[in-house]
């Protein structure tokens, strides 16, 4: 399991999963005291969200602060996002900031507002536009000590990377020594076509596998193979060779659940069954 430490994102309030808030906290602190917590990071929750903890069971006044929730928050709506945040100092233990570049936003404008917002020592992951300006964020993502986000699906066809796209990207960061986490999409643990949807879904487990392969060498040509691979055995083979050195770069993903992405990995034979003490079936 130790290959898989911290890798589930909470992102149980996201789609598809949209979970009430009023749900989630108590749902991800279940979680936190599990058979299977070392595998689950931070809740994920977009900032306008943050005002409405008080009124889920966030109130604070006679907790200590290890007893609020460690939380990554996205700001969609850039830099200015992250300064409300920091100014409002909301009752919870930032884990990150997961920060979007403004579609009319150039690198440098953007980063010199990321560097105004005072993120201080909270991990900060710029998530990387599907456009031009790709290669520049990643180089300041490098100098300035950023990470950054890829954004690997969503609710629209044309949100998911194919793989040609997503092994430019695996290639780029891997190349640059930028560690990165992934968002939306990554329903399974291998590449699928969903049948609800026809939506081609990239597997978690061929994106730690592509991380790997670019760590060994791979061009763009042999890491889109590899993030094409749909046989389950050849996929968790390889993923049975990884190292620590693949999670430092693949750092997470988000996940609106947390048990089918383990309910999986068990499946495949990565992490012992016990672990879901019987949750896995009913997910």
């Amino acid at each position: 399991m130790t290959l898989f430490r911290g890798m589930l994102d909470d992102a149980a309030v996201f789609p598809p999963g949209l979970m009430a808030l009023s749900a989630a906290l108590p749902a991800h602190a279940a979680h936190l005291t599990s058979s299977y917590a070392e595998m689950v990071g931070p809740l994920v929750l977009a900032a306008p969200m943050l005002a409405k903890l008080r009124d889920n069971g966030g109130d604070t006044s006679e907790s200590s602060e290890a007893d609020w929730p460690e939380v990554s928050v996205t700001a969609p709506r850039g830099p200015e996002q992250v300064a409300e945040v920091v100014a409002a100092r909301p009752p919870v233990r930032l884990r990150g900031f997961e920060v979007a570049v403004p579609a009319e936003s150039s690198p440098a404008e953007f980063f010199a507002a990321l560097e105004r917002a005072g993120t201080g020592d909270v991990p900060v992951f710029v998530e990387v536009p599907r456009d031009e300006r790709r290669p520049s964020i990643i180089a300041a993502c490098a100098k300035a000590g950023y990470q950054v986000k890829f954004r690997t699906g969503g609710v629209k066809a044309e949100l998911y990377p194919d793989e040609a796209e997503l092994a430019a990207a695996v290639r780029a960061v891997v190349d640059a020594g930028v560690p990165f986490k992934a968002t939306a999409g990554l329903h399974h643990a291998l590449r699928n076509t969903d049948p609800e949807t026809g939506f081609e879904q990239h597997g978690f487990l061929n994106l730690l596998n592509a991380v790997g392969a670019a760590l060994d060498g791979a061009d763009e040509t042999e890491l889109a193979a590899v993030l094409a691979e749909r046989d389950a055995a050849a996929v968790a083979a390889r993923v049975s060779t990884l190292d620590a050195a693949v999670r430092a770069r693949f750092l997470s993903f988000g996940t609106c659940s947390i048990i089918e992405p383990l309910t999986e990995l068990a499946a495949l034979g990565l992490v012992p069954a016990a672990v879901l003490g019987g949750q896995g079936e009913d997910a």
